[in-house]
């Protein structure tokens, strides 16, 4: 077969090279289901991502050898080299890159205290009769400056259930302002996997993501605000340590620089020096051996994303060559073709089309990165075809699917936050307001032309 009729065939759409995909996401959500029947705790997280992914792999290898036709020995060949030139590309490798570097940062600056710090820093700037908005703001800030929903979660909730419990709060009310502050940051910070995930799948600059994301971000956080207020009550804050500003410096650098456009990698390099710096002038048990440690032990933090980007890319690659993402990208716009153009744009539909893919895979897998990165290169393809500025398509990313993770009664946020409050995920989801604040916010307001 030539070249040009291998290349012909790849731009057409085959249902049939879905499966790979289909089978990986059967996998991941089959056990995670057994598993919850089987009363296991944390059950969709029990098998990793990245061993779900290898029967898929292999599936894919087999269809490929008949989209080929060729003697097996070729095939193989030709099939490795797609599959490795998928796992190589530039954008794949910048984002395992970024992942490592952003755990390499979370670690350190955790343990040269940033977090504590954050956390006294918020409590002392609590006002009695501001309780629920002040554990939204510290748990966006912590956020915000982690990346991570679930370290934020970690080191909020037991003081937020302390002051739940001293103030008679409602716990369920308290647990889902935590969730709210913690996906808030989740989405919004340049260090989150999710929001390198969605940068560099749509290609675009994280200070761009971030300027888009905000404008939707910002509205539903104040509406929260605002309903947060009004279920308040005035109490006690407990009493806070000294606080260490001097700690929270790595954090606020890292902000700064990374909205004022500055590189990410420049930008995480900087944080994990500050943060050791810090760490090495303020802890007596603070050495250049455990920085070092603990800057690797950062890069282990990442190896579950980091190893199934990999293979996802790898994985997406086949399945683009043998015209799996053709045909998902053209179903989807099938749908979108159907919707009346006089009720709403073809553009503003495909925008929809984004959310809905990313928020059903996210709803399979429960786990918001994962979603973004298997569904990015179908967003992109649209996002393209129908004249969709890629901040604009990665901020739907990763809107929706943190939107998705925070309403989950199986996501890791919501089982971490019902183990500590002791309360049934239906309770804390109930509670849930700034993710469907934010969902609402998102489907109304339009792009900036």
């Amino acid at each position: 077969m030539s070249e040009s009729k291998q290349n012909g065939d790849s731009l057409r759409g085959s249902i049939v090279a879905l499966l790979p995909l289909l089978l990986f996401l059967s996998l991941y959500i089959g056990v995670g289901i057994y598993l919850s029947f089987q009363g296991v705790e944390y059950a969709f997280y029990q098998l990793p991502a990245p061993v779900a992914i290898l029967p898929a792999i292999i599936v894919a290898f087999i269809l490929d050898r008949f989209y080929r036709k060729k003697e097996l020995t070729q095939s193989l060949s030709s099939t490795l080299e797609d599959f490795l030139r998928g796992v190589g590309h530039p954008d794949i490798i910048a984002m395992c890159m970024i992942y490592l570097l952003a755990g390499a940062f979370a670690a350190v600056a955790k343990a040269s205290g940033g977090v504590d710090a954050t956390v006294n820093l918020g409590l002392s700037a609590m006002s009695p009769s501001m309780i629920l908005p002040g554990i939204f703001i510290i748990s966006a800030f912590i956020a915000t400056a982690m990346g991570t929903s679930m370290g934020t979660i970690a080191a909020v909730a037991p003081v937020a259930l302390g002051i739940a419990e001293s103030a008679e709060l409602s716990l369920s009310l308290t647990a889902g302002v935590v969730l709210s502050g913690a996906m808030f940051g989740d989405n919004l910070s340049i260090i989150s996997d999710t929001t390198i995930a969605a940068t560099r799948s749509q290609g675009c600059k994280m200070k761009d993501k971030f300027k888009e994301n905000i404008r939707m971000a910002l509205p539903a956080a104040i509406a929260s605000l605002i309903l947060f207020t009004f279920f308040s009550a005035s109490t006690q804050v407990p009493q806070v340590q000294e606080i260490h500003w001097i700690k929270v410096i790595p954090y606020i650098t890292i902000l700064i620089l990374a909205i004022a456009g500055v590189n990410v990698f420049a930008v995480l390099s900087l944080g994990i020096f500050l943060a050791g710096i810090i760490g090495l002038s303020t802890l007596q048990s603070y050495s250049l051996t455990t920085f070092s440690q603990d800057i690797y032990a950062g890069f282990g933090n990442m190896q579950e994303i980091f190893l199934l980007s990999l293979l996802i890319g790898g994985l997406s690659e086949l399945m683009k060559k043998q015209g799996g993402l053709t045909f998902l990208t053209q179903f989807i716009s099938k749908l979108i073709s159907k919707v009346p153009n006089k009720l709403i744009s073809e553009k503003r539909t495909s925008e929809y089309g984004i959310a809905l893919l990313v928020s059903a895979i996210n709803f399979c897998t429960a786990n918001n990165t994962v979603a973004i990165i298997v569904s990015g290169s179908v967003a992109k393809n649209l996002a393209q075809k129908n004249d969709i500025d890629p901040k604009r398509s990665a901020s739907i990313l990763d809107i929706f699917s943190c939107v998705v993770q925070g309403i989950l009664p199986y996501g890791a946020q919501v089982l971490l936050l019902g183990s500590v409050f002791k309360l049934s995920p239906l309770e804390i989801i109930s509670h849930s307001y700034y993710c469907l604040i934010l969902a609402l916010v998102a489907l109304i307001l339009p792009s900036r032309q």
